[in-house]
């Protein structure tokens, strides 16, 4: 999607969303004007509202002059008595860019000492704040606490760049391009869009269905201290469950991941395989879609030591079984009309392992990708995925976020399987 070209809202779906773009009092608050500017040409209503402190950064004239609705920043002067609670009611999404260490430290507190943090605390609309500080700043251990507590609320957070920073040193903090900060506000739309008025109202396309997706690398542990795993981060676990849980299903994740739980899911956590197959079991058995995105060890350790092993002791005799074929067990046990989803890593002969898979596992629909391709695979925010489906129909997706994938995958779930569901929902 051109974010920069007027028509791009068409991809939103609906009336114009209103966002609140919040600016706070950083060097980097002259991007938010571009910002600004790139939202109001993708087709979105813009009211911006200033920290007192961002106004010795850039004017509140200009953003008055490029956004939808003059620019705020008062909690006492404007129109209405309580402007806060307005702005945050209204809101489709609110957006900071960019966010301080200390509107990060306000927002995670609690506090609403200002129009910006008090919209912030009255709104239940998705929030997205953008960080930019000094290298020193973004490390500091405060700074990733706060970050932490946000995103366990569900906060979503555009990650800092490196580069070129104030005073002219180099390093981490740098505030993301505002192209990048645009297209996921654009994203995180396309998924309130498609949830009709949010996830939380249960109006969306796949309201009245229950979803049971699983995310993570297991862990089979060695001995108390270690075990075996692999790289999987749980990103597009995660990112298959916040899209569906914004287009209205009742979401359950089963995740080995350390990642915050998306808004609106059900969180259930586990760690190797075995609870990972009790807890699905669990999940499918009143599920209309299950999604095995989870990257499950295929191996694990026959016996696992009640100690630490130590090296004094030599190389442990390490025999290993095969771990429970998840997929293959939700396959058998599935239900009449139940949609079930697998993934695919693969690093070479990509394709034919996928189709064969596809077949062995029984499954209706098969995201493959290839894990050694550029941008793609574990721990990136983006993926290059083939879905295979079991009637030969293969669609290649280009390089594209996380959650786009998802939101591809939940489509063509929608799409072969929305008729035969037209009748049961919520049941």
């Amino acid at each position: 999607m051109d974010t920069s070209s007027p028509g791009a809202a068409g991809a939103i779906g609906g009336a114009a969303p209103k966002v609140v773009l919040g600016v706070s009092g950083g060097i980097a608050a002259y991007k938010a004007v571009e910002v600004c500017r790139r939202l109001v040409d993708a087709g979105v209503h813009v009211v911006p509202v200033l920290t007192p402190s961002a106004t010795r950064f850039v004017g509140e004239v200009t953003f008055s002059a490029l956004a939808s609705e003059p620019a705020q920043r008062s909690l006492w002067d404007e129109g209405s008595p309580i402007p806060h609670t307005a702005l945050g009611q209204q809101a489709d999404l609110v957006l900071v860019v960019p966010a301080t260490a200390h509107l990060l430290a306000r927002y995670a507190a609690g506090l609403a000492d200002d129009l910006l943090t008090a919209t912030l605390l009255a709104t239940r609309a998705p929030v997205i704040v953008c960080p930019a500080m000094h290298t020193e700043m973004w490390e500091h251990a405060s700074v990733q606490e706060n970050l932490a507590t946000l995103r366990r609320r569900g906060v979503l957070v555009v990650e800092p760049e490196e580069g070129r920073l104030a005073g002219g040193d180099r390093g981490a903090g740098r505030l993301a391009d505002p192209a990048s900060i645009v297209a996921r506000v654009l994203e995180v739309l396309r998924g309130v869009a498609a949830a009709g008025t949010g996830a939380a109202t249960g109006s969306g396309d796949l309201s009245g269905h229950r979803m049971a997706v699983s995310a993570g690398g297991t862990r089979e542990p060695l001995d108390p201290v270690r075990f075996l795993t692999n790289r999987s981060s749980g990103k597009q676990g995660h990112a298959l469950a916040e899209a569906a849980a914004r287009r209205g299903a009742t979401v359950t994740l089963v995740t080995a991941s350390a990642l915050p739980v998306p808004p609106g899911v059900t969180g259930v956590h586990v760690e190797t395989a075995a609870e990972m197959e009790s807890a699905m079991l669990e999940a499918a058995a009143e599920a209309d879609v299950v999604v095995m995105a989870a990257a499950v060890a295929d191996f694990r350790p026959k016996t696992s030591a009640p100690r630490k092993l130590t090296k004094d002791e030599g190389i442990p005799d390490l025999v290993l079984e095969p771990t429970p074929d998840i997929l293959a067990a939700l396959a058998a046990g599935r239900r009449p009309g139940q949609v079930l989803v697998g993934f695919a890593a693969e690093t070479d002969q990509v394709r034919e392992r996928a189709r064969r898979k596809l077949t062995r596992k029984a499954v209706d629909l098969l995201v493959v990708n290839d894990v050694t391709a550029e941008g793609a695979g574990f721990d990136h925010d983006t993926n290059v995925v083939t879905i295979m489906g079991a009637d030969g129909e293969e669609v290649d997706l280009p390089l594209m976020s996380k959650l786009a994938v998802a939101d591809a995958v939940l489509d063509r779930v929608k799409a072969r399987f929305g008729q035969q569901w037209s009748g049961s929902a919520g049941n």
